[in-house]
């Protein structure tokens, strides 16, 4: 039962975390892209003191949008704010991380191989990390450094280098990938939070008092804007990351995460000049060309062929794949799993007869052969040759079939 009522919770709270996350990211882009499409507005709203206009038309109905420089003539009785699809992001998604990756530590993210960590001390890890990157940001983004675009680019990089070697370090790699993304979000929701909000609102009260701005608040919030900006799609892949272990349960999946996050960042850079009136097809091009580069470099390597297969005896290796699977597989892949986490089998997938091999042998060269993602966390202590029998009795069905 409570298996169960830990999958519910999942669900809700993953369903949550996507409602909320489309909410903030879409409002992100939208005022991302208002922004910087705002139009020359003529003379007469220049003296009323509107900074840029444009027109736009959705819904069956024409829409006219104004930013104003500093103030308007009057403030409006009902002033809208967003904030609360950042705060409602990173609360669902950190109830999820403790949901999944706390409550089932011992399955997510503790890897012996990795690290012998006990529950609390992974926890503990986990949140230290998170907590401890947003001061570390805090304190950057404060210091003088800040003014140079170049050095705190720099700087952050390094930064974001060491937390992603750090995390690949003590945990599973799935689990140093959504505890990556958790500092992201954390990052972000406080940049809301801690400088954009408050930004606002001193706006607001110093109109209201009829005092003059006081401008450090607006480049505050701009430099944070501009990181939340080009932080939404490596957020957006490691939200999904978990259905890709060629990335996470790489060797190197330290790097591969922190060239995901470039390329990803770069390629927002061509929206973002877009809007702007600004084509730059070439970043589109770079982002592509470095997404399949990372693909040949990080390509698993390919098990010795098997050569000819007239004197391979079929039946012989397709039962000892078959009890290679029934034995670190069907654990869990089965119709009634003896696993301890797995109550029902993950994604549907039985493996009990070799009809079921068949049926999901891509799934089963994906995951088990050119990754070693299943066995979940290898519980059942797959080895390398017993890898290799199944990539060889792949091969041997791929060359039989054509």
């Amino acid at each position: 039962m409570e298996t169960y009522i830990i999958e519910w919770l999942s669900l809700i709270f993953r369903w949550l975390h996507v409602i909320t996350g489309v909410a903030w990211i879409g409002a992100s882009f939208y005022f991302v892209w208002l922004d910087n499409s705002l139009q020359n507005p003529p003379q007469w709203k220049k003296d009323k003191g509107i900074k840029g206009d444009l027109w736009a038309i959705h819904g069956g109905g024409i829409y006219e949008v104004a930013k104003y420089k500093l103030q308007p003539e009057k403030m409006p009785e009902t002033l809208h704010w967003f904030k609360w699809e950042a705060y409602s992001t990173w609360i669902t998604g950190m109830l999820l991380l403790a949901i999944i990756y706390y409550l089932g530590a011992d399955s997510y993210l503790i890897d012996k191989r990795i690290a012998d960590l006990t529950q609390l001390q992974a926890i503990a890890i986990g949140l230290g990390v998170i907590a401890a990157s947003w001061v570390v940001y805090e304190l950057i983004c404060s210091s003088t450094l800040a003014k140079n675009g170049v050095v705190i680019s720099a700087l952050l990089i390094i930064f974001a280098a060491a937390i992603a070697y750090l995390l690949t370090q003590l945990f599973s790699g799935r689990g140093a990938y959504i505890h990556f993304g958790a500092v992201i979000g954390t990052l972000m929701a406080g940049n809301v939070f801690r400088v954009i909000i408050p930004g606002q609102k001193a706006l607001v009260a110093a109109i209201n008092d009829n005092k003059e701005p006081d401008a450090k608040w607006a480049e505050k919030a701009k430099l944070h804007s501009t990181h939340n900006t080009y932080l939404t799609l490596p957020l957006l892949f490691i939200m999904i990351s978990s259905h890709y272990p060629l990335t996470y349960d790489h060797h190197f999946n330290w790097l591969i995460l922190l060239a995901i996050t470039a390329i990803t960042a770069l390629a927002r850079q061509f929206f973002i000049l877009k809007h702007k009136g600004i084509h730059k097809h070439s970043i589109l091009i770079i982002s592509a060309m470095a997404t399949l580069a990372l693909a040949i470099l990080i390509a698993p390597k390919q098990i010795a062929p098997i050569g000819n297969t007239d004197n391979i005896d079929s039946e012989q290796l397709s039962a000892k794949v078959l009890s290679i699977i029934n034995v670190r597989c069907t654990t869990c892949h089965a119709k009634n799993p003896t696993d301890d986490v797995f109550t029902t089998a993950p994604d549907g997938v039985v493996l009990e007869t070799m009809d079921d091999i068949y049926q999901w042998a891509p799934q089963i060269n994906a995951r088990s052969v050119q990754s070693h993602n299943m066995p979940f966390m290898n519980k059942t202590g797959m080895t390398q040759e017993e890898r290799n029998t199944v990539a060889r009795w792949l091969e041997m069905e791929d060359q039989l079939t054509n």
